[in-house]
């Protein structure tokens, strides 16, 4: 009987860390749902996607509206998983204490989703690189570095930042499996292989978002960032 009831209490549980998981989910890709960029150009009057490269990211934001709003735009959706976990945060902290990075790690990751596949835009949003920069520094700070230097030593000799993009994608996706398997993430032994997991489908999402640029890139036809307002 004792066996049985630990089985009952670990599945009860599981079911309910799997609820929290989802939960978690959805409240970030409502964070990630407010795509900085295209709200910002509507409040100028101008459709992002109608522009420049037609994203709604900071590139094709700065490039089409200036620097100034590039910035919001970048801080706004580095914002967003940050935002979104604090509310994960505030409604599960005290229950699951031992749970709850890989609860801001769902969290984060849904803001990402839906920065990327926004509902109200048809599924057709930005990206997700600066969202996931905000991932990164909440749940992955110690591949923070190393992304960064590739993307900007990237962007600073070609002055390509999609490139800039996909390299960072692919440092967090190689870091997160060494890491993983070092024990040197910040999650309990039993998310480890999770929270990897996120990892790779993350910087997998990077690469395949940036598929047109990929092909400009392949026949010479990408745009270079410039600090100047075309």
């Amino acid at each position: 009987r004792g066996h049985r009831a630990e089985i009952h209490c670990a599945g009860k549980e599981g079911r309910i860390m799997l609820a929290a998981r989802v939960v978690s989910l959805l409240i970030g890709y409502i964070f990630g749902m407010f795509v900085s960029g295209f709200f910002l150009g509507k409040f100028k009057h101008v459709d992002l996607r109608e522009k420049g490269s037609g994203n709604v990211g900071t590139t094709n934001t700065a490039r089409v509206l200036g620097l100034k709003y590039g910035a919001i735009t970048l801080l706004c959706d580095c914002l967003k998983p940050v935002l979104a976990s604090l509310v994960v945060w505030l409604i599960f902290g005290r229950a699951y204490a031992g749970h709850i990075r890989l609860l801001i790690l769902y969290a984060s990751f849904g803001a990402v989703l839906g920065h990327d596949f926004p509902a109200f835009m048809k599924f057709k949003g930005g990206k997700g690189v600066a969202t996931s920069v905000g991932l990164i520094l909440l749940c992955f700070p110690q591949a923070f570095p190393i992304c960064a230097v590739l993307f900007f030593s990237a962007v600073g000799i070609t002055r390509y930042v999609s490139l800039g993009s996909i390299l960072a994608a692919v440092g967090l996706g190689a870091q997160a499996i060494v890491m993983g398997y070092l024990g040197w993430l910040f999650y309990p032994a039993g998310n480890v292989g999770e929270a990897v997991v996120i990892a790779e489908i993350i910087s997998v999402l990077v690469i395949i978002l940036h598929r047109s640029n990929i092909a400009r890139l392949k026949n010479g036809t990408e745009n270079k960032f410039s600090l100047h307002k075309k």
